[in-house]
C-alpha cells in the first residue's frame, strides 16, 4: 500500500518525537513491503516566524492532498506571556481542525501493567483502566462568536455555541465506538448551568432508542473530573464538548503516569491527524530528553484509523511496551534520573526490536 503522509513537526519538542515516529513508520512499512510518501510543512510558531501564519495555504494544501497527518507539537512561551500578541501559535491548530473538518477527538485512556507504580492513583484503583474519550473539535468556546474584548480593554467575552448537526455527529461516534466495546457510553455535559449543554443532553436522549444495546448515562462536567480520579475504571467510552474535553482528557492522561505515553486521533471531514496529547514543552526543545512515546503510538493509530493497517498498529503498540517492560525510557518514566536514556535512544531500541 502507498501511505502519503504530511509531517508537521511544529514548535518545541515537535522535530525532536516527529523523527522518531518517523523512524519507527518508515521500519513498520520496510517490514510490510508498504510504500511511504512524506511531505513536511511548518505550523505553529515557526509558521509565524517564517510566514506570518501560523497555519499557511501551503501547509493547508499538503494535508488536504495526503492520507494521514502526524503532528508534534505547538506553542512558545513568548507567546503565552503576551496577552497582546495578534497572532498565536494556537491560532493554527484551530485553524487546521476547522479547516480540515476534524470534528472528532479520539484519545485512548490505558495503562502499561509495567507502569502501574508511576501512576499517583492507588493501584487497585488503575489496574485494568481502559476506556476511550471523544471530544467535539471543532465547536463550542474555542470557535464561537463572538469572542473578543471591549474597546476599553476592560471586558472579555467568549461565545460557546452548538448546532443540532455538530452535536448529532458527535454523539453518533460516541455510540458507534461504544457498541465496539463495552456498549457503555457516558455523556458529560454540564446540563443544570449551560444551554448548550442541555442541548446536548437534550439530543442524546432522543438518539438512545436508536441504540437500544447501549447503556448510557449523563454526567454533569465536574463529577466527571471527580470519577476519573476516583473510579476510573467505571468508565468505556466518554463523549463530551470541545472545553470539557480538552481538561478532561489531559486530567485523565495522568492516570498513565505521564503525558507522554497517550496518542491521540482526530478525525472528520478531510484528512485526519495524528498527534500526542501533549503540549510543546518548550523547556526540553533541543535536549534529547523529550518522551517520543506519545507520537510513535499516534503513528500506530495512524496505520489503523488512516490505513486499516491494524496488524501494524499492534506491532507498534508492542514495541513501545516492550521498551518500557526493559526499562528503556525517558526521565519522566525514571525514578533513577541517571538510568534515564535520551529521546533518539528511545526511537533506537523500539528500532531494533521491530527489526527482529
Amino acid at each position: 500500500m502507498k501511505l502519503n503522509i504530511a509531517v508537521l513537526p511544529g514548535d518545541g519538542i515537535g522535530p525532536e518525537i516527529i523523527e522518531q515516529a518517523l523512524r519507527v513508520t518508515k521500519v513498520i512499512c520496510q517490514k510490510f513491503g508498504h510504500e511511504l510518501i512524506t511531505q513536511t510543512a511548518l505550523v505553529g510558531a515557526v509558521a509565524i516566524d517564517q510566514t506570518g501564519n501560523p497555519y499557511p495555504d501551503e501547509t493547508h494544501n499538503l494535508c488536504m492532498n495526503s492520507d494521514a497527518v502526524l503532528f508534534g507539537a505547538i506553542g512558545h512561551p513568548r507567546f503565552d506571556n503576551d496577552p497582546s500578541a495578534k497572532v498565536r501559535p494556537e491560532q493554527g491548530l484551530l485553524a487546521m481542525r476547522k479547516k480540515l473538518g476534524l470534528y472528532a477527538n479520539i484519545r485512548p485512556v490505558i495503562i502499561f501493567e509495567s507502569l502501574l507504580d508511576k501512576s499517583p492513583l492507588k493501584l487497585e484503583r488503575i489496574q485494568g483502566v481502559d476506556f476511550v474519550a471523544i471530544r467535539e473539535l471543532t465547536g463550542g468556546i474555542y470557535f464561537g462568536q463572538p469572542q473578543g474584548r471591549s474597546e476599553d480593554g476592560n471586558t472579555a467575552f467568549d461565545s460557546s455555541v452548538y448546532t443540532r448537526m455538530e452535536v448529532e455527529r458527535i454523539l453518533e461516534l460516541g455510540f458507534q465506538f461504544a457498541l465496539k466495546r463495552n456498549k457503555r457510553l457516558t455523556v458529560v455535559d454540564k446540563a443544570n448551568v449551560l444551554a448548550t449543554s442541555r442541548l446536548w443532553r437534550q439530543i442524546a436522549k432522543e438518539m438512545e432508542p436508536q441504540f437500544p444495546e447501549v447503556t448510557v448515562d449523563y454526567m454533569f462536567v465536574d463529577n466527571a473530573a471527580m470519577q476519573i480520579i476516583q473510579w476510573p475504571k467505571k468508565f468505556d467510552v466518554m463523549v463530551t464538548e470541545n472545553m470539557f474535553g480538552d481538561i478532561l482528557t489531559d486530567e485523565a492522561s495522568v492516570i498513565s503516569g505521564s503525558m507522554g505515553l497517550l496518542p491521540s486521533a482526530s478525525i472528520g471531514i478531510h484528512t485526519s491527524v495524528f498527534e500526542p496529547i501533549h503540549g510543546s514543552y518548550p523547556q526540553a526543545a533541543g535536549l534529547n530528553i523529550a518522551n517520543p512515546c506519545a507520537t510513535i503510538l499516534s503513528a500506530a493509530m495512524m496505520f489503523e484509523y488512516a490505513f486499516s493497517l491494524m496488524e501494524e498498529g499492534a506491532l507498534i503498540r508492542k514495541a513501545v511496551e516492550a521498551s518500557i517492560v526493559a526499562g528503556a525510557v525517558t526521565e519522566d518514566l525514571c525514578d533513577d534520573k541517571s538510568k534515564a536514556i535520551s529521546t533518539s535512544a528511545v526511537g533506537d531500541w523500539i528500532i531494533d526490536y521491530l527489526s527482529k
